[in-house]
């Protein structure tokens, strides 16, 4: 063997430099994801307050609520592909000034128009920071590495949904109700001036030409579905608002995907929908999503509404859940079972423990908190297994230059899993509720009207049994759905990983 051929075979095994930085860049990127992610739950606690001082209706709240989830799903794709583009540091440095600029318009807000508005504008810098933070991770992290840092990922957006309450429920005991929008101005200005400094540039290198087309349709397609889901509980599913809307987002996202596959430059590339790998994927992010959304929905009306327990004792007590995700995935429990497992088995083995602990909270849970807590650590434990596997999966299925479609794709599945959580679970505890409530409350709508009705202590007991029973048939339909994800996203990404083996076999024969 020569010495020029020794030197080129220790150039090939030598693996590329890793960043300097890339830990540090890791942490930037998830405090820019944390404070993105307590806001989609944080505003749920300071209804009453925002209530009696701002006078705010019904249906202003629900548009304080909703108009930042709505505008962020929205504009996901199209987000994620703008990264691509343009560049993500670009992008994620735009997302940070602008959630930081709606952060303190909704702080200083007087009236319920203008929190509204600013809540939209937040929605519209959490769709880029929602995108830009994982496509950056698939940059500035290798195979070895990534599934650990998009472990940690994952777990700083498991800990900000969950500790939403709690954050809130701690604001609100000692300041205003403007303090939970305020608190997050610092950060942002402190994660712009990290990513400007330390945060490398990364872009697509075709220049692909923009698919402005299929940027609207999909913003359409996503608004229009994310309304209806928003707006089925409380209007009904078969109202005319929620039928226009879901047509019209049906329509929107069935032109979307004919034009990605006729225009020469697609913002989402149709084809990745022929991979198993992305469509096993797909499928059990949604049906995480489904199960965690639902069951923290539930869960809090059930600790605040059934057990009396106030904002901050509520969020104190679903903490198990995200500390649970937070611990096993900052000691890389989770990264170093996948090599040795496998994704299909990490995934199934996940998903069927969320399963598990959504089933103990429905039985063991509805009349106390002990078999709640049980409920809360098993799927503590499913998550922080599942969703990072996950995740992995959908961004290695995907070409590195797409990795902004890519985490666009990874945040849609998560805002759609969460809000058909909310209002399927939600469907199914109204209908049980109704038909189990006595009848003395005929009729009511909601467990405290239901409460204001009953005129003495045994009413109000059924009336509480009745509100815990449907709890208890929401959650164990979560179960059920989250169970079976995971045995049609292993089957699906076994067969990947099959096909693929075979593949490399006849290429290497």
């Amino acid at each position: 063997m020569t010495a020029t051929t020794a030197a080129q075979r220790d150039a090939g095994d030598r693996k590329p430099q890793r960043h300097p930085t890339r830990w540090v860049i890791l942490g930037v990127i998830c405090l820019a994801q944390l404070t993105v992610l307590l806001d989609n739950t944080v505003l749920n606690v300071a209804i009453p307050s925002l209530t009696e001082e701002m006078g705010a209706a019904t249906s202003d709240i629900q548009w304080m609520i909703n108009a930042y989830s709505l505008v962020q799903a929205g504009l996901l794709l199209t987000a994620g592909s703008a990264a691509d583009r343009y560049g993500r540091k670009k992008l994620l440095a735009l997302g940070l000034a602008l959630f930081g600029i709606g952060s303190l318009c909704a702080g200083l807000a007087g009236t319920t128009g203008q929190l509204i508005a600013a809540r939209a504008g937040m929605g519209v810098g959490g769709a880029l920071l929602m995108t830009t933070t994982l496509a950056v991770i698939v940059q500035v992290f290798d195979e070895d590495e990534r599934a650990k840092a998009i472990g940690l990922w994952g777990a700083v957006s498991s800990l900000g949904f969950a500790a939403g309450p709690l954050v809130g429920g701690a604001m609100l005991n000692h300041f205003w109700w403007g303090s939970i929008f305020l608190i997050n101005v610092p950060v942002a200005l402190l994660g712009l001036v990290a990513v400007l400094k330390l945060v490398p540039e990364s872009k697509n290198p075709t220049g692909d030409r923009p698919d402005l087309l299929g940027a609207l349709l999909s913003t359409i397609g996503m608004t229009g579905i994310t309304f209806a889901i928003i707006s089925g509980p409380e209007h009904g599913w078969t109202s005319a608002r929620v039928l226009l809307a879901a047509a019209v987002g049906a329509v929107g996202l069935a032109l979307f995907a004919l034009w990605e596959r006729r225009v020469p430059f697609p913002m989402l590339d149709m084809h990745f929908f022929r991979n198993r790998r992305f469509v096993g994927a797909v499928a059990g992010g949604v049906l995480v999503a489904f199960g965690m959304g639902g069951s923290i929905f539930l869960l809090t009306q059930h600790l605040q509404l059934v057990l009396g327990y106030d904002p901050l004792a509520t969020g104190l007590r679903m903490s198990p859940l995200a500390l649970v995700i937070v611990a096993l995935n900052l000691t890389g429990v989770g990264a170093r079972l996948l090599p040795k497992l496998g994704t299909p088995t990490l995934i199934v083995g996940g998903m069927t423990t969320l399963a598990g602990g959504l089933a103990a909270i429905a039985v063991l849970g509805a009349h106390g908190y002990g078999g709640m807590l049980l409920g809360l650590v098993m799927m503590g434990v499913g998550i922080a297994f599942s969703m990072p596997a996950m995740a992995n999966a959908i961004m290695s299925a995907i070409p590195p230059e797409k990795a902004g479609v890519g985490a666009g794709v990874n945040g849609t599945l998560q805002e759609c899993g969460n809000g058909l959580g909310v209002a399927v679970l939600g469907a199914v505890l109204n209908s049980r509720f109704a038909a189990l409530v006595p009848a003395v409350a005929a009729g009511a709508g909601s467990l405290p009207a239901a409460l204001a009705s009953a005129r003495t202590d045994a009413e109000r007991s059924a009336i509480e049994d009745a509100f815990a029973s449907g709890v208890q048939s929401s959650q164990l339909v979560g179960a059920a759905a989250v169970l079976a994800g995971g045995i049609v996203a292993a089957v699906l990404l076994r067969r990947a990983e099959r096909d693929a083996a075979a593949a490399g076999q006849g290429a290497a024969a």
